[in-house]
């Protein structure tokens, strides 16, 4: 791409990008703060409310791999686009629906479709093609580090909203700021390879033909769906742990507020790392770190002291997993198709996801309490630690040097 050398272009492209993600993750990560107040209002059960949030994010997984070949085929711009109108479509959806039925449909099988397309992972395959090689650690720093600000920002504003006017005016008015990711898509035009070079190029059949003979492409899948329990879990699961807790419903929306203030420190150092450290190690330290947090969470009392402190380490590590991910699987499998390729990887976070927020739920229901869920939260972690020490982590291909 031509806006490669224009510093001024890059720095655009990034700063929408940046704000577009923060946008598509804090809308999403706020539907946790609706099961009170809408399970009470429609006398839904727990586990009937998570179930449709955890569908979403399975469909996101299912999809995601869909949306990333469409995006390297005709770029991420239109998909993106397109994302973020399905994403009005689904919260209003959710707004207006009358039973659990309904509201599943709209929050479980459209949202999970939209955030598809406009989420993450598309946005980041884009910035990694557009970007020079040396810019791209940092740069998906950046914009998982614009995805947690977003958390951080748009979590508190929804709980507010939802005090002040109701959870249904709270999610209209998500809705409306939706469309605000459709302009900012418009620098993402990343565009497919010509047909020309298309020809001579590997095709998205033989790269996943590799992909899957790969055993570091099953260590990535499988440690990425232990880091999609985790944060569905605690995403949806958190605030009605701390209220079960006897703490008030404010330290809940708290505290998911700071995981995401915090994790804008831990992607950008992730990103940083990623650029200066090995991959590897990286992502074994992470989840060991997470087991090792949640374990001592649990030896606590539970005091609003200690969830804000639980809170803020954990958003140290909650989406720091991401850039050494993206760059693992470039440098392993290659940027032509990396939003195919990390749209796999994403599955497999996407299957953890939909297993974290609907089993928390169903232990709930079943058991009256979070603490086996806590336990197998502590249990992954360790088995994601152990399963990232096999990954081959190869060295980023030489620059030839330039010609005078």
């Amino acid at each position: 791409m031509t806006d490669r050398s224009t510093p001024v272009a890059a720095g655009l492209l990034i700063f929408c990008a940046v704000l577009g993600a923060a946008l598509a993750t804090g809308l999403r990560q706020s539907f946790g703060l609706f099961l009170a107040p809408m399970t009470e209002a429609h006398a839904w059960s727990a586990s009937g409310f998570a179930f449709a949030i955890a569908l979403s994010v399975l469909l996101n997984g299912l999809f995601q791999p869909i949306c990333g070949q469409i995006a390297d085929r005709i770029g991420g711009r239109a998909v993106v686009m397109g994302g973020a109108a399905l994403y009005t479509v689904g919260i209003l959806g959710m707004a207006l629906a009358p039973d659990l039925a309904l509201f599943t449909f709209f929050g479980g099988v459209v949202m999970g479709v939209a955030v598809s397309a406009a989420g993450m992972p598309v946005i980041i395959a884009s910035l990694t093609r557009l970007l020079p090689a040396e810019s791209r650690g940092r740069a998906v720093g950046l914009g998982t580090a614009g995805s947690s600000f977003g958390q951080f920002l748009v979590v508190p504003l929804a709980g507010f909203g939802i005090a002040g006017l109701g959870w249904e005016w709270t999610l209209i008015a998500m809705a409306a700021v939706a469309l605000l990711m459709i302009p900012l898509a418009l620098p993402l035009k990343d565009r497919p390879a010509p047909k020309a070079a298309a020809a001579t190029e590997e095709t998205a059949g033989q790269a996943l033909s590799r992909a899957f003979r790969t055993p570091t492409f099953w260590f990535l899948f499988f440690g990425f769906f232990v880091c999609g329990l985790h944060v569905s879990f605690l995403t949806v699961h958190l605030p009605g742990f701390v209220h079960s807790c006897g703490l008030p419903v404010a330290v809940g929306a708290g505290a998911i507020s700071l995981i995401g203030l915090f994790n804008v420190a831990g992607s950008l150092a992730a990103g940083e790392l990623s650029q200066r450290w090995r991959r590897r190690e990286l992502l074994v330290a992470i989840y060991a770190a997470r087991g090792v947090l949640m374990a001592g969470f649990m030896a606590v009392p539970k005091t609003t002291e200690t969830v804000l402190v639980f809170s803020a380490l954990m958003g140290l590590l909650w989406l720091s997993t991401v850039p050494p991910t993206v760059a693992l699987v470039a440098r392993n499998f290659g940027t032509r198709w990396l939003a195919t390729l990390f749209g796999l990887v994403f599955l497999g976070h996407q299957i953890g996801g939909f297993t974290g927020a609907w089993l928390g739920g169903l232990i709930l229901d079943r058991t009256g309490s979070y603490d086996l869920m806590w336990t197998i939260g502590i249990l992954g972690a360790a088995f994601a630690a152990l399963i990232h020490m096999p990954v081959k982590d190869p060295a980023p291909p030489a620059v030839a040097p330039a010609r005078a």
